[in-house]
């Protein structure tokens, strides 16, 4: 292979892997998995890699056995959510480049099909996670009622939720704003319930806010070794529950509960 092509290979290579890691970072996945996929097709390729991993930023460094061509460069990830479509989809993709020595032009191509694989739409995930939340009121020993009261508190809180993101306001005043409302919906019905409690309702109603995933990979990284990323995304876990528990608390000082 030429000195031209060498380097075109490792530039588009590098710059490959730095929108995986950015992928798998915005998907929700650990430090520990971002770093084995991108060394995993780094592998195959022949090249050896050298990475920093914070919490929104990628520092990716690439070298072959020779150490005569080199790639180095950063890339900082969007906002942190949860796409497990895209997770399992970039960790079989990876062993694809393994097994099937795909080029990366093969990879990107495979890369953009699975960025663009259309999500579920709006009202089937409120109406799937209401249900969920439902689910979660029966299991603490709620009634059909509190189970509607659930699923109507749930749907409204994460629509309310969402349209603050659309508004781009802060992620914790995000989930403030859905806690308030979902708290407001069942703690009424705790406060006019007519001589029957209805508290399984108000205590499951908020959650569909809990930060499950970023709570997991702090326990993941804190395993691993990967403190830096497990303190913030500790403290982030920690202040979205603080933001869970102050819409609780707005919703209890109101009614006076």
């Amino acid at each position: 292979m030429t000195s031209n092509l060498k380097n075109t290979e490792i530039k588009e290579l590098g710059d490959t892997l730095l929108h995986i890691g950015a992928l798998l970072l915005s998907a929700g996945a650990s430090t520990g998995r971002t770093r084995n996929t991108i060394t995993r097709i780094s592998d195959s390729f022949g090249y050896n890699t050298e990475f920093v991993i914070s919490n929104r930023t990628l520092l990716l460094s690439l070298n072959d056995e020779n150490d005569e061509y080199f790639f180095n460069s950063l890339k900082r990830s969007s906002p942190h959510g949860v796409n497990f479509t895209l997770l399992v989809g970039i960790s079989h993709l990876s062993w694809q480049a393994v097994e099937d020595k795909l080029s990366v032009q093969e990879i990107n191509e495979r890369l953009s099909r699975l960025v663009a694989l259309p999500h579920y739409t709006r009202w089937i995930v409120l109406t799937l996670v209401g249900l969920a939340g439902s689910s979660f009121c029966r299991v603490n020993g709620g009634e059909a009622l509190d189970m509607l009261t659930v699923f109507v508190a749930t749907v409204a809180g994460l629509f309310v939720r969402q349209e603050a993101v659309r508004l781009k306001f802060n992620s914790y005043m995000c989930v403030y704003f859905g806690a308030l409302t979902a708290s407001l919906i069942a703690g009424a019905a705790v406060k006019f319930g007519m001589g029957y409690t209805h508290l399984p309702a108000f205590a499951t109603s908020v959650l569909f806010l809990i930060p499950g995933v970023p709570l997991i990979n702090t326990f993941s990284d804190m395993i691993e070794g990967n403190l830096q990323n497990a303190i913030i995304r500790g403290m982030n876990g920690l202040i979205i529950s603080f933001a869970i528990g102050l819409g609780l608390l707005t919703s209890t000082f109101i009614y006076q509960l």
